[in-house]
């Protein structure tokens, strides 16, 4: 919402806290009590035209948390994320809000010291389709006075949503963006390896996404695993620097410390809301067979972003110069590969991979060093 929305939008507040029985909003909306937990009709008064012509999605709820009025935008937001028109606030957004927030919720409206007011963060999924996207809300709701109620509880509650998304998702990758340079500072072999690891992950999640195999990889999947599959080796900021630079093969000792990057980089990630960040850079260097590291997961124990990167990141090993190794062409990377389908990849992943291999070789041809 822009400058001018938030504007608008606190008019309509400061309008609406001017009505004074909450009965007569419901006649006014659309000449009769409410049969619907949600008025949806038009009334004459400007107050309730201006509320419905906005796009901010605005509510009225009782005392009880009953919903009273609540406009079109605030309707259609119900709609789009599949939420059902309870009569109540919180039978409507139940699976939004965890526990938490729930209670801290319902102390904050009853609570005085607080202002009866309550500003909290929520995300919502329409789980019924699979291109639908995460979004993030602001919920603002704040007491709606009548006079004979001034010295008591507020009898309404004013509901407002402010979409958030693209702020909170901007503010991670930021976040997420510093580790990734701190850790690229580090291993001067890196190139631009993490960039088209991520172009690989999400070319191959888009093939999942079509494939029925996979009901868990929807849009928010694709949209994550091609940011987030850049974070693997992020646990490398810890990783001596003799250790990771070093020329030629690594001893017992520096491969039992290069390894721990694994767990590290999970440390690093744990913080972070995104739970696949901290499964990429935890498991992919698991392999199907459950030989290996760090916890020598097998098959489907792997989280699936880990086993998307672990292709991706080989393929691309392979591929590159590194100071142990000379590239391979992308023939003979896939030879290589394929001979490791069931024992270090997933099997019916590698099929996956197979049927887009042509995609691949075009990636690196495309961002080579």
């Amino acid at each position: 919402m822009n400058r001018s929305e938030r504007i608008q939008a606190a008019e309509m507040v400061e309008e609406l806290e001017s009505v004074d029985d909450l009965a007569d909003l419901e006649r006014e909306v659309n000449g009769k009590p409410a049969e619907s937990p949600l008025l949806a009709e038009p009334g004459p008064r400007s107050l309730v035209q201006s509320f419905e012509k906005t796009r901010q999605p605005l509510a009225l709820i009782d005392g009880g948390q009953s919903f009273v009025y609540a406009n079109p935008s605030f309707r259609s937001f119900l709609k789009r994320f599949a939420y059902p028109e309870a009569s109540s606030f919180f039978k409507t957004f139940n699976s939004a809000f965890e526990a938490e927030q729930r209670r801290d919720l319902i102390a904050a409206l009853g609570d005085p010291g607080r202002g009866f007011e309550w500003k909290g963060t929520i995300s919502h999924k329409n789980i019924f389709r699979k291109e639908a996207q995460t979004m993030i809300t602001k919920v603002h709701i704040l007491p709606h006075w009548r006079e004979r109620e001034a010295r008591g509880r507020p009898g309404a509650y004013i509901v407002y949503l402010d979409d958030v998304t693209e702020e909170y998702k901007g503010f991670l990758r930021d976040n997420l963006d510093s580790l990734l340079r701190a850790s690229l500072k580090k291993d001067r072999d890196t190139g631009t390896h993490v960039q088209r690891v991520n172009l690989y992950s999400r070319r191959l999640a888009e093939e999942l996404y079509r494939d029925p195999r996979w009901p868990q990889v929807d849009a928010d999947f694709i949209e994550e695993i091609g940011f987030l599959a850049a974070m693997h080796d992020v646990g490398k900021i810890g990783t001596p620097d003799d250790i990771l630079n070093k020329q030629g093969p690594l001893d017992e000792f520096e491969w039992k410390v290069m390894k721990e990057h694994t767990i590290n980089g999970a440390f690093i990630l744990s913080s972070y809301p995104q739970r696949m960040a901290k499964e990429i850079a935890l498991s992919h260097h698991e392999w199907w067979n459950g030989s290996g590291y760090p916890y020598k997961l097998e098959g489907g124990q792997i989280p699936l972003a880990a086993r998307i990167v672990t292709l991706a990141d080989v393929y691309d090993a392979l591929r590159m110069t590194r100071s142990y190794k000379t590239p391979y062409p992308h023939d003979v990377a896939m030879r290589k590969m394929g001979d490791e389908r069931g024992v270090h990849f997933d099997p019916e992943l590698f099929e996956i991979f197979l049927a887009i291999a042509g995609d691949f070789e075009g990636i690196y041809a495309k961002n080579a060093d």
